[in-house]
């Protein structure tokens, strides 16, 4: 990374933000590479990490096995003290079994502690006096307190964030510190961020403090350039596709805004915080195809990476991958070098597909089609999950493409769905870096406060809003931030009395009077229908409060790119692999760098640049927009 900066050559004198998104707190988690972690919770309730709840996900398959626990039972560790619902105390803390407890700690190797104490939403100061007895005693392990990171009910899934939060913490840290002092060496005096896999970004010293909110830090910043890319070109309502080489990435911006949740899981551990609605599947450009016990074709999620990666890499990969595929049905070629250095090698990739063509008794072209295919369905369903289930029609929608391998897919994706448009960003393949760029720095803050909305209490519901809004007022100033730079919004968790889950709900202006509460319960009735299908007149409570502030950071502007004379010749044609009866059918190729605005293409043509290619049919058209982004219309296709 540090590397691609130095070839920019930029003077780090000159850079104002650094902004980082990374994956290495999602690759701890997902390769059991974190800390020794143990826990420290309430007399009595040693198990409630380790049992969960009593759901299954997923629900149908059968052989399916719970990872083992990031935490063994013989690391949990119970302290005497009690508090009510409320906040009341019921029982001190006894500071003779924490300290008992700091001794077994040290000796156990432990290298981060997350403590969890019965209904510290409510009222932290038991969990601050046993951070502070922790600290003193075991001064090199890094302690997480749930009450810092999320202050609502639900005590397993408050338990799992603050888990998967020291669990990735001393790596994390690590890498920061390293990074930081890397910046600093090296003459950097501006501001350095990391993404948020809320969306927004976070000071470094924070993300050292609270790593857990980096976990979906890597694919965040393209959902937020994306939300900032739909207001440039007029398309409200986007379904982002991110396609690297390991995996895609699929969200949804609607009204120009990502959508966030607070009930995302890893692993099948949940993160109660605010985080972007991201659906992550194994089918990247490095995914490996294989055939199953079935004698049926099947695509990843085991991927080849980037070392050896695709053989068509010529790095000693032999596994057939999709950017093989690609290679061998003529959407990719041999003859440009990606990213300017690397050129694909057709006949290893041909080569890759051999045992699966001799198994199947059908050609080395009939393999690489059917990858595509499976790759391609496996993105339908995800597309899918974010849209039809959760109450949206994708022909309300328009695709997003990014990433180095999205334009390979994206229009077929986009044709099985209804969809009627794609747009493909200038430089695709570094569109989640833009991104981040656009992202303000942000803080969230919420408080669990159960209330019927038909007898709220106006006065006291403004009091806690205010309470959190002074806490995110503090945090932006601390940030740095004049008040002018500062933005404050108020959202509600809301149900009907008696569901288990919740709808998150913006709040409008003002205190929640009766007309207002009369607003807010039709958007809840609104909303709930569009996501669950009904509506009833059952009463309505508030769950939790939340409110975010926003530190508003200087954005690019994406430039407009000049007019040509609304002509365009094609570089070469290429012959594209269909199957059955219609075998090859050429395809016009095209370099992007010779589409100016007012371009207009009919398909079958591959677009191709440095970072990405992307691929449009028969039947689809293609016109150049005013800031050189590739605006697909979908055809009947061939």
């Amino acid at each position: 990374m540090l590397e691609a900066l130095a070839k920019s050559g930029a003077p780090m004198g000159d850079i104002a933000y650094f902004v980082h998104g990374t994956t290495l707190a999602l690759n701890a988690l997902l390769t059991r590479t974190g800390a020794r972690v143990a826990i420290v919770t309430t007399k009595g309730f040693r198990d409630v990490f380790e049992l969960g709840r009593t759901d299954r996900e997923p629900m149908y398959d059968l052989t399916f096995r719970k990872p083992e626990s990031l935490v063994p039972r013989s690391l949990v560790f119970e302290v005497p003290e009690r508090l009510a619902w409320d906040g009341s105390e019921l029982a001190p803390v006894e500071a003779d079994v924490v300290l008992e407890v700091a001794q077994r700690i040290a000796g156990a190797q432990i290298e981060a502690v997350a403590v969890c104490l019965l209904h510290s939403y409510a009222n932290p100061e038991h969990e601050v006096a046993v951070g502070r007895l922790l600290a003193a005693e075991v001064p090199g392990v890094d302690i997480t307190l749930s009450h810092e990171l999320l202050r609502v009910y639900r005590e397993y899934e408050r338990t799992s964030t603050s888990v998967l939060d020291a669990y990735v913490k001393p790596v994390v840290r690590h890498y920061l510190d390293e990074l930081d002092g890397e910046l600093d060496s090296r003459g950097f005096e501006g501001h350095f961020l990391m993404m948020r896999s809320g969306g927004g970004a976070m000071t470094v010293d924070a993300a050292k403090q609270r790593p857990v909110n980096l976990v979906l830090s890597g694919p965040a910043g393209g959902v937020v350039g994306a939300a900032a890319f739909a207001e440039l070109v007029g398309a409200p309502n986007l379904i982002t596709l991110d396609m690297g080489g390991t995996s895609l990435d699929a969200a949804i911006v609607i009204g120009g805004q990502p959508t966030v949740t607070t009930a995302a899981a890893f692993q099948g551990l949940p993160v109660s915080l605010p985080t972007l609605d991201i659906k992550t599947i194994g089918a990247g450009g490095g995914s490996i195809g294989w055939v199953d016990a079935g004698d049926h074709l099947q695509v990843g999620p085991q991927s080849a990476g980037a070392d050896p990666g695709p053989a068509s890499y010529g790095r000693g990969g032999t596994e057939p991958t999709v950017t093989d595929a690609a290679l061998v049905v003529g959407y990719l070629g041999g003859d440009t070098a990606l990213g300017g250095e690397l050129t694909l090698d057709r006949e290893q990739a041909t080569r890759s597909m051999d045992a699966l063509a001799e198994r199947m008794s059908i050609t080395p072209s009939d393999v690489a089609a059917g990858m595509i295919r499976i790759a391609t369905t496996k993105v339908v369903g995800a597309v899918r999950e974010i849209t039809v289930e959760q109450g949206h029609s994708p022909s309300e929608f328009a695709i997003l493409s990014f990433g180095g391998a999205g334009g390979i897919i994206a229009v077929d994706t986009a044709r099985e769905l209804g969809i009627p448009r794609v747009l493909v960003p200038p430089g695709p393949g570094a569109f989640s870096a833009m991104g981040m760029l656009m992202a303000d720095v942000a803080h969230d803050y919420a408080r669990t406060r159960i209330t019927d909305l038909a007898a709220v209490d106006a006065k006291a519901l403004e009091a806690d809003y205010r309470e959190l809004e002074v806490l995110a007022e503090a945090a932006l100033e601390a940030d740095g931030f004049e008040a002018a730079a500062r933005a404050l919004s108020r959202t509600a968790d809301i149900r009907y009395q008696g569901q288990e889950h919740t709808v998150a709900i913006t709040l409008p202006a003002g205190v929640i009077d009766e007309a207002l509460a009369a607003e807010v319960r039709e958007a809840f009735a609104e909303a709930h229908e569009t996501q669950y299908g009904h509506r009833t007149e059952d009463p309505v409570e508030i769950v939790t409060i939340r409110v975010r502030g926003a530190g508003h950071v200087p954005r690019p502007e994406l430039p407009r790119v000049a007019p040509g004379d609304g002509r365009a010749d094609p570089r070469t044609t290429r012959a594209v692999w269909q199957g059955g009866e219609r075998g090859h059918v050429d395809y016009a190729v095209y370099e992007r760098d010779a589409l100016t605005p007012g371009v207009t293409l009919e398909g079958p043509t591959v677009i191709e640049e440095r970072t990405a290619t992307t691929v449009i049919h028969a039947g689809d058209s293609l016109a150049v927009g005013e800031h050189g982004e590739l605006d697909i219309t979908i055809g009947a296709g061939a």
